[in-house]
């Protein structure tokens, strides 16, 4: 426990704690991962094991539901937006927040250029389905498919490196800036909810945007038993069918 922690402390601001322990000196892209990360890394993987919706005053909705003291909103597809975020905090080191999916909502593959991650489940179900980007040359079993010269700038050779599905009841699923980095967030059976830890966050003027991709090759993303199959993705701009809104985070305060 931190000090200064006593029993009332809410596990939420005892995980911004860890997190900010943990990602004030990350390794670079490329390091050795030493001791002391690895150490905190665990201790904030077992701190998002344990949190659960209740502890975020998060209430688990049906497909059919509104925001708290919000009126009805209009259906996914009359407008409203398929994904909304709950900003919790935000540091340089990391940022912290939950989302929340709609029915039938999905979070497109993106990547986390240089960037950690740690997602856990609040409610429902999602499907995530991670790649990685393939920088060698040599050894492609696959020829580049067959585009427009302006096109193929933007093919990444990839490999999916596996796609399986979350609840509450699972462990966090993490990322790292070379392993399990580009993912899709799919809701799968009704709304779903999922806290979320980014270090460090996104910036722009620090080479840390967010870039979208399609799966060019045959690949069966929702495979749950498909796992290191190389890909072709094309980065695309943003889906139109993609748009995050946001709502109040009413959950404990966290102070750092």
């Amino acid at each position: 426990m931190m000090p200064g922690d006593t029993n009332m402390t809410s596990i939420v601001q005892r995980i911004a704690r860890q997190a900010l322990v943990t990602f004030r000196s990350p390794p670079r892209v490329g390091e050795t991962v030493g001791k002391s990360f690895l150490d905190n890394h665990i201790k904030l993987k077992s701190l998002m094991t344990e949190v659960r919706a209740a502890d975020l005053k998060l209430v688990p909705r049906r497909a059919d539901d509104s925001s708290p003291g919000v009126l009805p909103p209009l259906t996914y597809h009359s407008g409203a937006p398929p994904v909304t975020y709950m900003h919790i905090c935000e540091t340089d080191h990391f940022s912290m927040g939950v989302f929340l999916l709609k029915s039938g909502a999905s979070i497109p593959l993106h990547d986390h250029p240089g960037m950690h991650g740690i997602l856990k489940v609040m409610y429902g179900k999602v499907r995530i389905s991670c790649f990685d980007r393939l920088e060698r040359a040599d050894g492609s079993p696959q020829a580049e498919p067959p585009l427009p010269p302006a096109q193929v700038g933007a093919l990444r050779r990839s490999v999916l490196r596996c796609a399986g599905e979350y609840t509450e009841e699972s462990g966090p699923c993490v990322l790292t800036p070379d392993r399990d980095n580009l993912h899709q967030i799919d809701a799968v059976d009704g709304p779903t909810a999922f806290m979320d830890i980014l270090a460090p966050p996104y910036d722009p003027d620090e080479g840390r945007d967010c870039h979208y991709y399609k799966v060019l090759t045959d690949s069966d993303v929702n495979n749950t038993e498909q796992k290191e199959k190389e890909v072709w993705l094309m980065e695309i701009s943003q889906p139109q069918d993609f748009w995050c809104g946001g709502e109040p985070y009413l959950g404990p305060e966290v102070c750092l």
